[in-house]
């Protein structure tokens, strides 16, 4: 009788030799990066990045919300010849954007909080398909890894592009683009929590005869419940940040508003946009933080 070979498995190397190989590796990527981009020509900055760079901080160092209180009444625009063309009063127009930045602002957290619930809860089966220490059918685990994989692959923004042309322009699009990226985020997260477990304690709920789905909710659930807490929360921060892109695809959010301000060059508007950005994600930050150190 024949002996059976054992397919042969690609290993990384192990210890500080291993290490600094890696490392090796890596420097070695970085300048082969850098050379091939110098002879190319692309690591060029451009005709007077200096001065560009001083006109565009100058700009972004006075936000356009600044003009609700103390932006003229009064503003003349003229043509070349002096001719009056219209006269606007920069109190009255730009309390008008921030208003708009405000419904902007709460599309944007919608896309995020509905597109990060929908991945979370359509990863949630894959991650237990995929994860190799609750032995699911080879078949349907080769899959779900592989449909996981595939997803996290393929960027928001091309979802994006996909679903606008599929469901239409508007936050719909955005809330499915950020599911299916998401769910490969979340089913890889989900599958490392899980096969992290000390499985004594899920063997012993099998060894009673429990069903599948009992083993899952009394011997996984409540191991991996603050991992996958934790999960959701940071992509979920991810994801409002990945969303105020998405409207430059037409999805809606801050993303149109970002997309009109650099195409019209109003760079004192998108400082207020970006702002707003900013603060969204801080505070999120920390309502975030403060869940986590509850669930320890």
């Amino acid at each position: 009788m024949g002996m059976a070979i054992a397919p042969a498995r690609f290993a990384l190397p192990r210890g500080r030799a291993g290490f600094a190989a890696l490392a090796l590796v890596y420097g070695v990527l970085v300048v082969v990066c850098i050379v091939t981009l110098a002879a190319a020509g692309d690591l060029s900055l451009g005709r007077n990045p200096w001065d560009n760079l001083l006109k565009s901080v100058g700009e972004f160092a006075r936000p356009s919300f600044i003009d609700i209180w103390l932006g003229p009444e009064r503003l003349e625009y003229r043509s070349d010849d002096g001719t009056l063309l219209r006269v606007e009063d920069r109190r009255v127009v730009e309390a008008s954007f921030v208003a708009g930045l405000g419904r902007a602002t709460w599309v944007t957290l919608q896309i995020a909080t509905l597109g990060s619930l929908l991945a979370a809860l359509l990863a949630l089966p894959l991650a237990m398909l995929a994860a190799r220490n609750l032995h699911a059918p080879r078949p349907f685990a080769w899959a779900a890894r592989g449909l996981l994989d595939i997803t996290r692959a393929v960027h928001t923004l091309v979802f994006g592009l996909v679903l606008v042309g599929i469901v239409g322009l508007g936050p719909t699009a955005g809330i499915l683009a950020i599911a299916l990226h998401s769910m490969g985020t979340y089913g890889k997260l989900y599958t490392e929590s899980i096969e992290s477990l000390d499985m004594a304690s899920v063997d012993a709920v099998r060894a009673t005869g429990a069903s599948p789905s009992q083993v899952f909710f009394h011997g996984v659930w409540p191991s991996v419940l603050p991992q996958f807490v934790s999960h959701h929360l940071y992509v979920w921060e991810f994801n409002i940040r990945d969303s105020t892109i998405l409207g430059l695809i037409g999805a809606g959010g801050l993303g149109l508003l970002i997309s009109e301000a650099v195409s019209l060059f109003q760079w004192s508007r998108l400082a207020t946009i970006l702002l707003v950005v900013v603060a969204l994600v801080m505070a999120f930050d920390a309502l975030s933080r403060r869940i986590r150190e509850a669930l320890l």
